[in-house]
């Protein structure tokens, strides 16, 4: 099981989060977030978000030199 992520909590990985209600099922909705920015608000209070897809270019991770 994913670990749900709060509105205005940091996203802890880029990609696409899917809105989930406060019983834990899906609302058919998405936001692309990038790690470290604040989550978005939810359309309704008590729902949060669930990692659907992360990011497949790179988006977060540390630079190699």
């Amino acid at each position: 099981m994913t670990s749900k992520v709060k509105p205005g909590q940091p996203a802890p990985r880029s990609g696409e989060y899917g809105i989930v209600g406060p019983g834990g099922g899906a609302t058919g909705q998405e936001r692309t977030a990038v790690k470290g920015k604040p989550m978005p608000p939810t359309p309704k209070p008590g729902q949060s978000y669930e990692m659907d897809r992360p990011a497949h270019n790179g988006a977060g991770k540390p630079t190699k030199k």
